[in-house]
């Protein structure tokens, strides 16, 4: 079984190399510089090497084992509640006897497990632990990474009614455009019906929020409480069953009356009313006008 791949081993070590380098010049030549204030510049010189040396070591450990600790990251919720559960036993099997032991081992595990809130509190925080870890196993498979093979950082994980809400931090080389293509993917490794990816900060595009769903809440059956207010023994009134209207049945419906107002007499310029036409108009023979 490899744990940290070979691409991303001689990644590490010429990260660690170049950190080593960097690091160590920079702060060899500030302390040579300081110090040449107070000693002389020969001395100053050995001082700057004797603090940049030590330094640079600590980058080049820091990167080098960069792997390692992403790896005890990744399983950190896992081996904190393990080592809490295991220290928690053999406290209890030293200092208590065997009945007492298995008594409290039983409330421990037997209340959680026969109250439904507490059963579905736990599952739900558990699909956190699985679904991580599941990311973690997309991206290493089938979601492109970049040249050096160093994957996104899983960060955390809670639950939500409808599934798991991860968030994640993209390296170099990824984008949400590149995940937007495999949320069915991811969908069938999380074992989830569906998955959402929205960006968790408007002011940066590699921080992510993963919204697996397992279930669809809105479809569900909801109980109304208003059925155990009904009183059982309350007399119900026969009524007839009122049909009601399909359609509207014009000749049924009567036409209202509408009553225009009286036209009011057009007014000149300077308010006076005009005069009436001449009735010599209508007499006029057109052919005069012709």
């Amino acid at each position: 079984m490899t744990v940290i791949e070979a691409k991303v081993h001689r990644s590490s070590a010429r990260n660690a190399r170049l950190a080593f380098v960097l690091v160590g010049v920079v702060v060899g030549i500030l302390s040579a510089v300081v110090a040449s204030s107070y000693w002389h510049p020969i001395i100053a010189l050995f001082v700057g090497a004797a603090v940049g040396f030590p330094t640079g070591a600590a980058a080049w450990l820091l990167v080098r084992i960069w792997p390692v600790l992403r790896l005890l990251w990744w399983w950190l919720p896992e081996i904190v509640i393990t080592s809490t559960l295991l220290t928690a036993w053999v406290h209890l099997a030293t200092h208590t006897s065997t009945v007492v032991t298995l008594a409290v081992v039983a409330v421990v595990v037997g209340v959680p497990a026969s109250i439904p809130v507490a059963r579905r509190t736990i599952v739900a925080w558990a699909w956190c632990l699985i679904v991580r870890h599941r990311l973690r196993v997309c991206f290493a498979q089938f979601i492109i990474a970049n040249q050096s093979g160093s994957l996104p950082l899983i960060l955390w994980a809670r639950p939500t009614p409808v599934g798991e809400r991860v968030w994640v931090y993209l390296r170099p080389g990824l984008s949400a455009k590149d995940l937007e293509g495999r949320l069915d993917k991811i969908a069938v490794t999380c074992h989830a019906s569906s998955a959402l990816i929205e960006r968790a900060s408007e002011g940066n595009a590699a921080f992510l929020r993963f919204d697996i769903k397992r279930r669809e809440v809105l479809t569900a059956t909801v109980g109304s409480p208003l059925a155990g207010v009904i009183d059982p023994d309350t007399p119900t009134t026969d009524r007839a069953p009122v049909t009601p209207p399909t359609a509207l049945d014009l000749p049924d419906v009567e036409a209202p009356t509408v009553t225009l107002p009286a036209p009011r007499p057009a007014t000149t310029a300077n308010g006076s009313k005009p005069s009436a036409a001449s009735s010599s108009t209508d007499t006029d023979d057109m052919s005069d006008w012709i």
